[in-house]
């Protein structure tokens, strides 16, 4: 989507999401309303460390009530690496006014951040088109990193006003007085201009000037004394090879108009980043909640096996040994449990980090227990097409390759103004001055008969409106470099460059081929994994059920049913990590083929705002 509809929807939204987050800019206040506000500075509300109001909504009798939406939401709401992307727009838009005015373009913003780990996940990755997604934001410039500017200067687009005002009183001695009457010429004078020029894209430049100079000297020799002098000049300037053309002047415009999609590129692709990143950490979360669940049964069975085995060696049984083992199978049950305790509340910590602006030093969610809604459900059969029309799909809507065309395209419009350069400086210029002389006629003048130039300053206007003293001027300049080196190898390098990112699209179009084969294959392999896990976990079951049979016959010992016990939470354990696997290759192929959002129900509109709505997203395990 294009920045223009992001901008409008935030802000038709900006009324209901202030709450949610100040990323906005105020416009000055005070002065003289549109006469001083150019020269005002706005400003930037200080940044907001409050939570939405839907963490507090979720938290009841001490725990944070979580469905996987929440979890979306509430990052999508709180999460500081969004946060921080949501300036991109208005940094953007603030560089596209410095170019309207002719400036270079300044290199602003952050790239995009990595989403947190999960605590533990036995080597199961997770990156899938995320993997340099903390690299991103290194190719997301479109050109506007640039300070200095190749080819032709770019003229500054605003207008310009100046006024100048000087009065003098000088005393200048005389080494002829014949020719002024007095041995020390003394001369008053005060001087007004005022100025307008301005530039426009194609390559012409106008100022207008009107000037006037009031004289009062001390001699008598003077036919009209004290007198005004003035003109009104128009100068026109219009390039005709370097320089000419909106094209070349106004590259930096279309640059930065392209920096705008850019941003928008790498707002979505941070939001897609942080909410791939939280979805991993709560499904993460619920597996957790299985493993301490299979890890408590595995330490109750200890447990009542070891009282059993007291009471049977204090009838005489079993052998007194078998209370030592029991109780070393007690004890290993116990630091199972530790473990997954303590990675259940290390992950409790780091989702609840994520959700919130302030982390875990949040009131709200500093003693709280995250309590998962949701349950790993694994689909009876994955609904996968061609793995061609998938590929399709991903350079559709990638963010990657959306965001290399737009370089491309950015440093071809910046080419244009580069290869400009080569062409020698020639211009064409004109000049029109009409020129008035008015004062007051002297006893001298008034001798001589008089003047037509004597008068006040209305006298003066006249002249110049009815030009009674116009002057002519027009050429041309041209200036040849004869080796123009420096241009040549700018262009050279800037076309090198430009081949160099042909490739490294290429490049990313081959790595979006790799990375929906690659999460075709693992979310193939995750639910092979599941399904031995379960079959695994099956046959323990029936193993278990087996010996306890046998135990309560005397055929076995004690010790080999917790054994079997503590196999069969592992297995259980192994089956539950299994599930969130196949979850974390469910949300790696959402990456790849660039439809996280989509999966999620995810308005970017909202996103933008800090504020989303309540909706129910697609079924995913």
């Amino acid at each position: 989507m294009r920045f223009s509809y992001y901008w409008c929807a935030w802000v038709l939204l900006a009324g209901c999401a202030t709450a949610e987050t100040g990323v906005r800019i105020d416009p000055a206040t005070g002065g003289w309303g549109w006469l001083t506000r150019p020269y005002q500075a706005r400003s930037v509300p200080p940044i907001s460390l409050n939570n939405s109001s839907r963490l507090e909504s979720l938290v009841r009798a001490g725990g944070l009530y979580l469905t996987a939406q929440d979890a979306v939401a509430l990052a999508i709401e709180n999460n500081i690496d969004v946060e921080v992307q949501r300036y991109g727009p208005l940094l953007a838009r603030e560089v596209l006014r410095r170019a309207q005015s002719g400036g270079a373009l300044r290199s602003v913003g952050l790239g995009v951040a990595p989403g947190p780990q999960s605590v533990s996940l036995q080597g199961v990755s997770v990156s899938g088109s995320g993997a340099n997604a903390g690299a991103a934001g290194g190719g997301v410039s479109s050109g506007g990193g640039i300070v200095t500017q190749l080819g032709p200067a770019i003229p500054t687009l605003d207008p310009t006003v100046i006024f100048f005002a000087n009065f003098s009183h000088s005393t200048i001695p005389q080494s002829n007085t014949v020719l002024t009457g007095t041995t020390a010429l003394v001369q008053d004078t005060r001087t007004y201009q005022a100025q307008y020029s301005q530039n426009w894209q194609f390559g012409l430049n106008a100022q207008v000037t009107y000037g006037s100079q009031y004289t009062k000297v001390n001699s008598q020799f003077f036919t009209l004394n004290p007198f005004t002098s003035g003109n009104l000049d128009l100068l026109v300037t219009q390039n005709l090879l370097q320089g000419f053309g909106s094209a070349v002047n106004g590259r930096n415009i279309r640059v930065q108009k392209n920096n705008l999609k850019v941003t928008d590129l790498q707002f979505k692709q941070q939001v897609i980043t942080t909410v791939s990143a939280v979805l991993n950490l709560y499904w993460d979360l619920v597996s957790f909640h299985e493993d301490l669940r299979a890890r408590k049964q595995e330490l109750e069975t200890a447990q009542q096996l070891f009282e059993d085995n007291k009471k049977k060696v204090a009838n005489g049984a079993l052998a007194e040994i078998e209370i030592t083992r029991a109780e070393a199978q007690l004890y290993t049950a116990k630091q199972d449990l530790l473990i997954s305790e303590t990675n259940l509340l290390q992950q409790e910590t780091v989702l609840k980090n994520a959700l919130s602006r302030n982390g875990v030093a949040s009131p709200t969610l500093m003693a709280v227990r995250v309590m998962p809604l949701d349950k790993i459900t694994i689909p009876d059969k994955d609904d996968t097409r061609p793995v061609e029309d998938l590929v399709a799909e991903a350079l559709a809507k990638r963010v990657e390759i959306a965001q290399s065309r737009t370089n491309i395209e950015s440093n071809q419009l910046n080419l244009v103004g580069i290869k400009n350069s080569l062409k020698p400086t020639l211009q064409a210029f004109a000049e029109l001055t009409n020129n008035g002389l008015s004062g007051a006629l002297t006893a001298l003048g008034a001798a001589q008969g008089g003047s037509g130039l004597a008068g006040g300053y209305g006298e003066l206007l006249a002249q110049i409106a009815r030009r009674n003293y116009p002057n002519y001027s027009a050429g041309i300049s041209l200036n040849i470099p004869l080796r123009n080196r420096a241009a040549q190898s700018d262009y050279v390098t800037s076309l090198i460059e430009i081949r160099q990112n042909e490739l490294n699209l290429q490049k990313s179009i081959n790595q979006v081929r790799m990375d929906v084969h690659n999460a075709v294959i693992g979310l193939q392999q995750a639910r092979a994994r599941y399904e031995a896990a379960a079959k695994a976990r099956t046959l323990q079951k029936q193993t278990i059920d087996a010996d306890r049979r046998k135990y309560e016959l005397g055929a076995i010992t004690a010790y080999q049913v917790v054994q079997d016990q503590r196999d069969l939470a592992n297995t259980e354990s192994a089956e539950v990590q299994a599930m969130a696997n196949f979850t974390h290759a469910r949300v790696a192929l959402d990456q790849a083929l660039g439809v996280t959002l989509d999966v999620n129900n995810i308005s970017l509109d909202e996103a933008l705002a800090g504020q989303v709505g309540v909706k129910a997203g697609k079924e995913r395990p």
